[in-house]
């Protein structure tokens, strides 16, 4: 690259970082004129929930977050805002910052006759041992959506995606056997202290993320059954159009047209070996027991 062309980069790279920053002050500027989300995909990390809010921003009445996707500034919609999680501290005004104007939703349903809804997917969420007295406290009339993928699945497709990146060292069983160690002491830290972000409750939490009863608990009981939405990530998959149907009626929206289904962010590798499979069936036997217990429904993961 010429030196000419070198600085066209960097200066195209500062520029952007500007403009970032200056419709982020916009956004808190503007804050007050914001209303809360109508929804929050909460969950499951690797279980499709970027494939999935992006589907579901296909409906013509699901309005994207703020800023939408702009030259020179970001290349797509905004997915999660991860405020109840890691950005607690930031404080409500900058969480509203993301949220589409109540005078941009009054435009639309003048247009279209229908009220539209907004709203964000931060799959942390599910499993922040704070996160779901924080939403309750800042959006208690908010709409929660959590897809499950087969505990196992998503136990090693965590696992291949921090080995993807080389931030794992360890192989996955050795990995799991690290676990509890790594873990220890975290979540109490994090629920005494707003501020402590926890990369390894986070990142290294293979088999705890995926004890989907003890992590949905705390959203029942605060949000109630009757606002919580509860998908397998192998349902959608298989039939998109079919989950985003029952999610547009649960959200109070107009059937839509299609669903295009397509997946992001997916980890590709090696397929979990058949013995290893076997042994994390058993060991998530009990906990998906637990889950039909407390979901009224039998995912049948086998």
């Amino acid at each position: 690259m010429t030196l000419a062309g070198e600085r066209t980069r960097a200066f195209g790279s500062a520029g952007r970082e500007s403009l970032k920053t200056i419709t982020r002050q916009v956004g808190v500027a503007t804050s007050a004129l914001r209303p809360p989300p109508d929804f929050l995909i909460i969950g499951t990390k690797r279980g499709g929930t970027t494939s999935f809010y992006f589907d579901l921003l296909d409906h013509p009445d699901v309005m994207r977050l703020y800023p939408p996707p702009l030259p020179l500034v970001k290349r797509e919609a905004t997915k999660g805002v991860h405020y109840f999680d890691s950005n607690f501290t930031q404080g409500e005004r900058w969480y509203r910052s993301y949220m589409p104007t109540e005078i941009s939703r009054e435009a639309h349903r003048r247009r279209h006759g229908v009220r539209p809804v907004a709203g964000e997917a931060s799959p942390y969420y599910l499993f922040h041992p704070a996160a779901a007295e924080r939403a309750h406290r800042s959006v208690p009339d908010a709409r929660i959506i959590v897809l499950l993928r087969d505990p196992v699945l998503r136990t090693y497709s965590h696992w291949k995606e921090r080995r993807r990146g080389h931030a794992e060292p360890l192989d996955f069983l050795d990995a799991l056997e690290a676990e509890p160690s790594r873990l220890a002491g975290e979540r109490d830290r994090l629920l005494a202290e707003p501020g402590y972000t926890s990369y390894a409750w986070e990142q290294q939490s293979y088999v705890t993320q995926s004890l989907y009863a003890d992590a949905l608990r705390p959203w029942f009981d605060r949000f109630g059954h009757e606002r919580v939405f509860v998908a397998a990530s192998e349902d959608y998959y298989a039939d998109p159009a079919a989950v985003l149907g029952q999610v547009d009626t649960f959200l109070g929206l107009p059937p839509r047209a299609s669903s295009t289904g397509i997946v992001r962010n997916a980890a590709q590798g090696a397929p979990l070996p058949d013995s290893v499979r076997m042994r994390l069936d058993g060991l998530f036997a009990g906990p998906n027991a637990a889950l039909a217990a407390l979901t009224g429904r039998d995912f049948e993961w086998s």
